[in-house]
């Protein structure tokens, strides 16, 4: 077989959990961990937020069956959602809400259209990794949900949080 004819290798993404570097030097080192990040969907409309795992691959009941654009009148009409990366982490105080970034994603299910942009998804989620928080372009009503959401889900993580988080999500 030819290098022509060879199929190529695909290099999927991979979830590694624990310590990527457990003991070895070869294939993985420097993968991310996605074990503490957690995505949420903030449904505007319902008032509501709830967890949903599927969107980590954006497979999540919300997102299947439509085609995503990057033009917005694709899904003229639709329901506005936020998808927020929510990353845990641990101090000497205990856990806490790390990293909190917020995409705005919305889905005309009518139209069976879409709009989102995939690069702010996975940017937004790498720097909530990183410990950023980016709710900025949230409005009022999304942020009180968020807000309410987290302290609700656990209110030790929402007492040992930083105070810029708390600032963030405050509203008029």
């Amino acid at each position: 077989m030819t290098n022509q004819e060879k199929p190529k290798q695909k290099m999927g993404f991979t979830i590694i959990k624990n310590n990527p570097t457990d003991g070895h030097k070869g294939f993985g080192i420097g993968s991310l961990s996605l074990e503490n990040v957690s995505p949420i969907f903030v449904d505007v409309e319902e008032g509501k937020a709830f967890v949903e795992i599927g969107a980590m691959h954006a497979r999540s009941p919300i997102e299947r069956g439509i085609k995503f654009t990057t033009n917005r009148e694709d899904s003229e009409g639709g329901k506005l959602y936020w998808l927020v990366w929510v990353t845990i982490d641990q101090k000497p105080e205990g856990p806490y809400y790390a990293g909190v970034t917020a995409c705005e994603m919305v889905v005309n299910r009518e139209k069976r259209r879409g709009y989102k942009i995939l690069a702010d998804h996975v940017n937004r989620m790498d720097k909530s990794m990183k410990r950023h928080i980016m709710v900025d372009n949230m409005d009022d009503a999304s942020k009180d949900i968020l807000k309410a959401f987290l302290q609700s889900h656990n209110e030790t993580l929402w007492v040992n949080s930083e105070e810029t988080l708390h600032k963030a999500l405050e509203t008029k």
